[in-house]
C-alpha cells in the first residue's frame, strides 16, 4: 500500500462543511459521504424526497445540482434527470425552497449548491450567494469557474460566509493546484478522471496521488468524485480521501422514461436507500480496512490500534 501524504491541520473557521469533515476524520476515523441528486426531478417535490432519502440512509453531506441547459461536464444519466426536471418545469429559484425545506429537515447535513457559472451570473453572484445563505446554504461547488475568473464569486462568499469548492483533475499543475486550494473554502473537489461525470468499473487510478499533490499544496480537505458507484469503490476511495462524492450512482435508481404513479416512485425511493447504504457502508469501512491490512501481519493477538489511518 503506498503512503498517503496527511492533511493540513490548519482550521477553516466558519465552515460547516469543513467542520463535519474534520469531526468526522477524528472522531470516527472515516471520510464524509457526499451525495449528489439535482432538484426538480422527476418533481420538485419528489426530489426533496429523494434527497430526504440521501440523509435518512447515510448522505454526510448533500450535493444540490441545478439543472442546466447545457450540462456539457455532466454524464448522461445526470444529463437525463436534468432535462426531465427542466421540462417539468424546474426553476433556479426551486433550489432555494428545497434547500429550506432540506436544512430544516436535517439542520446537522450541510447542503452544497452545484451549478454551471452561468445561471449564478444571470442570477447576479451577490444575489445568489445572498439567497443561497438566507435559505440554509453552506456553499457553492462550481465546476466550470477556475479561481482566476471567479473574482465575483470569492468577494460574495466572502461576504456571505458561504463555502466555495473549486475542481482539480489529474492534468491540473502544481501552480493551478496551490491557486485552488488557496481560493477553496469547505474542501477540494478532485476529479478523479478526465471526462464528464458517470458511473466506471473502476476509480481513475491517479485519484490517489491527485489527493497527496493537492494536501502538499495545502488542501485541509480534499473529496474525489467521477466514477464511484459502488460500496467497494467508495472504501477504496476513502481509504486516502476526506470524502466520497458519488452522483450517477444516485441518480440512476430514480430515472423513469415517463410519469410514475406513487407506488412506483415508492419502489425507487426504496432502491436509492439500498445504493445509499451500500455507498455509506462502504465509507465507514475505508480507514478499517486500511488500518487492517496496514497492520494485519504485525499486530499481536488482542492488540488495539489507535490513531488516523494513513
Amino acid at each position: 500500500m503506498s503512503a498517503v501524504t496527511e492533511p493540513a491541520t490548519g482550521p477553516q473557521t466558519g465552515s460547516s462543511t469543513s467542520d463535519l469533515i474534520a469531526r468526522l476524520r477524528e472522531q470516527e476515523n472515516r471520510p464524509a459521504l457526499v451525495g449528489y441528486l439535482p432538484v426538480g426531478y422527476p418533481t420538485v417535490d419528489r426530489s426533496i424526497e429523494a434527497l430526504k432519502t440521501l440523509v435518512d440512509h447515510g448522505a454526510d453531506i448533500i450535493e444540490l445540482g441545478i439543472p442546466y441547459t447545457d450540462p456539457v461536464l455532466d454524464g448522461p444519466v445526470i444529463q437525463a434527470a436534468a432535462q426531465a426536471a427542466l421540462d417539468a418545469g424546474a426553476r433556479v429559484r426551486d433550489v432555494f425552497r428545497v434547500l429550506r425545506e432540506l436544512t430544516d429537515y436535517a439542520p446537522h447535513v450541510p447542503v452544497l449548491v452545484m451549478t454551471y457559472w452561468n445561471l449564478v451570473l444571470k442570477y447576479g453572484p451577490d444575489a445568489f450567494a445572498r439567497d443561497l445563505a438566507e435559505a440554509g446554504g453552506a456553499g457553492l461547488i462550481t465546476p466550470d469557474l477556475v479561481p482566476d475568473e471567479g473574482a465575483d464569486w470569492l468577494a460574495a462568499s466572502e461576504a456571505h460566509g458561504l463555502d466555495r469548492v473549486f475542481l482539480v483533475a489529474p492534468s491540473s499543475t502544481a501552480d493551478r493546484l496551490r491557486l485552488t486550494v488557496q481560493a477553496t473554502r469547505g474542501f477540494v473537489y478532485a476529479a478523479s478522471l478526465m471526462g464528464v461525470t458517470g458511473e466506471r468499473s473502476e476509480v481513475g487510478s491517479r485519484a490517489e496521488q491527485l489527493v497527496a499533490d493537492t494536501r502538499a499544496a495545502g488542501a485541509a480537505n480534499v473529496c474525489v468524485g467521477l466514477g464511484i458507484s459502488t460500496g467497494a469503490q467508495a472504501a477504496e476511495t476513502g481509504r486516502f480521501a476526506d470524502g466520497v462524492i458519488v452522483g450517477s450512482a444516485l441518480v440512476r435508481p430514480l430515472l423513469s422514461d415517463g410519469p410514475l404513479t406513487d407506488d412506483e416512485w415508492a419502489a425507487r425511493l426504496t432502491n436509492l436507500a439500498e445504493v445509499t447504504e451500500d455507498l455509506a457502508a462502504g465509507v465507514r469501512s475505508a480507514r478499517a480496512n486500511a488500518l487492517t491490512d496496514d497492520t494485519s501481519d504485525a499486530a499481536p493477538a488482542g492488540a488495539t490500534i489507535s490513531g488516523e489511518a494513513p
